[in-house]
């Protein structure tokens, strides 16, 4: 599917997808990390993110292997398949707050729950912070996970891990700078839209490569991608509207009873 003069469509879609999903990812890891780390103990949830990372890369070195090592028929159903359930996960969450039936992620709230649990827990001793520990790890491992399980069945599909995994490097480089920078949660990220388009992203590489890896031939082969990804975002938009619209008859319903 690559080219060898340079990078071809679907890698630079590959490069764009896993960058948008591991900076939204590496966001919301940010926003606990700070919230922990300057409320209670530096030290210590530097150590749990440190210890998450490790965990990260054992997850990585033991998966990423063992899904290279599938047939390529069967490597691309796997991939389309965890694609699609990412995907569908993320549109959903994305159109359902586009539509306003869920509340927009907002990570200065997140970041004063995070603060006053923090604060609450008790005061910090002089060792190692239980607490913090904990919290940065498992913040840090389960918006971990997402990015591996993404850099790995985009890489291993396209036989590009190397692009998927600079795209990751540099998506979690960025939004690190940027906290260490502003020293605050990212609030101003447009998180919910981001998550559309990865979702977006996401679903429509699921579909092609779900589809070849059953055996369909796309028209066009990669070139399809340039019809799948307009044909989803019309489809989630379409949604949006006509939830916008079912919830703004069901509030002049409410109305005219009220009257």
């Amino acid at each position: 599917m690559g080219d060898s003069a340079g990078m071809s469509g679907t890698e630079f879609g590959l490069a764009l997808s896993v960058f948008l999903a591991c900076a939204v990812e590496a966001v919301e890891a940010l926003t606990i990390v700070l919230a922990v780390g300057t409320t209670r103990s530096w030290r210590s949830t530097g150590a749990g993110v440190g210890a998450a990372l490790v965990a990260l890369a054992a997850v990585t070195a033991a998966l990423g292997p063992a899904l290279t090592a599938l047939p390529i028929g069967v490597l691309r159903v796997v991939v389309g398949g965890l694609l699609l359930i990412f995907g569908l996960q993320w549109l959903r969450k994305a159109i359902l707050r586009a539509s306003g039936l869920k509340a927009l992620h907002d990570e200065e709230e997140i970041f004063e729950r995070e603060a006053h649990t923090a604060r609450a827990a008790g005061a910090v001793g002089a060792g190692l912070d239980p607490y913090s520990f904990t919290i940065a790890f498992k913040g840090v491992l389960l918006e971990g996970l997402e990015v591996v399980f993404i850099v790995l069945t985009f890489g291993a599909n396209q036989h590009h891990v190397a692009i998927a995994a600079a795209a990751a490097g540099i998506a979690v480089v960025l939004v690190v700078l940027a906290g260490v920078v502003v020293h605050a949660p990212l609030a101003r990220v447009p998180e919910n839209t981001l998550k559309f388009g990865v979702g977006v992203m996401l679903t429509s590489f699921g579909m092609f490569w779900g589809g070849e890896g059953a055996g369909a031939r796309w028209p066009g082969s990669d070139g399809a991608l340039l019809v799948i990804i307009p044909a989803v975002v019309a489809l989630a938009v379409s949604i949006v509207f006509l939830l916008r619209r079912r919830a703004m008859v069901a509030v002049g319903d409410k109305a005219a009873v009220g009257a």
